[in-house]
């Protein structure tokens, strides 16, 4: 199973989601996907993953999150003991988003979230400072990240797989390029 975690102010109608999705879908896997949509709260966030994630063997369970979906994948991958990819992931989600307080309008939908102050002690709480086995984390960090520092991703998931990409964004938008080296580290043939 694969369970995809989107992104601060994202959701299941993403490009990257969408991609994971269809490409999931040729191979017959449809069933296998699971993408739900996260809360603005972590805490309620990483309840809504781990409801999800505990339907799965965790040897046989791949997370895959984008963004902040990344900083709760690295959480969700210490706590289960499965394996993650990290799509530019956040590093320190309890600074950077201090500057989203308030209503926040969320991509690929007319919903809107209202980012607390209290979720920035939330995000804090599960801050992994050091991962424990770099065998199960693969990241894909691009250079041209225009919100998250390509070098901290690196250095966070030092001696993990790594795709460090030349340009690119934050939002990946030539993630169909990697689609594949992905899903295979993820175990999908």
């Amino acid at each position: 199973m694969i369970l995809y975690l989107h992104g601060f102010r994202s959701s299941p109608s993403s490009k990257k989601a969408t991609l994971i999705g269809e490409a999931l879908r040729a191979r017959g896997l449809a069933a296998d996907y699971v993408c739900p949509q996260l809360p603005a709260s972590p805490r309620a966030a990483i309840g809504v993953a781990l409801a999800a994630a505990k339907l799965e063997d965790p040897a046989k369970l791949a997370l895959i999150g984008s963004s902040l979906g990344g900083y709760y994948a690295t959480y969700l991958a210490e706590q289960l003991g499965c394996r993650a990819v990290l799509l530019n992931p956040a590093i320190r989600p309890y600074d950077d988003l201090r500057a989203y307080l308030g209503a926040q309008s969320v991509y690929f939908s007319d919903a809107t979230i209202d980012m607390k102050p209290e979720y920035l002690d939330e995000l804090r709480a599960i801050d992994v400072p050091r991962i424990t086995r770099p065998e199960r984390y693969f990241l894909v960090a691009a250079t041209g990240d225009e919100l998250i520092d390509w070098r901290t991703m690196v250095e966070k998931y030092s001696g993990c797989r790594q795709r460090v990409i030349e340009g690119s964004d934050h939002a990946l938008s030539d993630f169909a390029s990697y689609l594949d080296e992905v899903l295979a580290f993820c175990g999908v043939p």
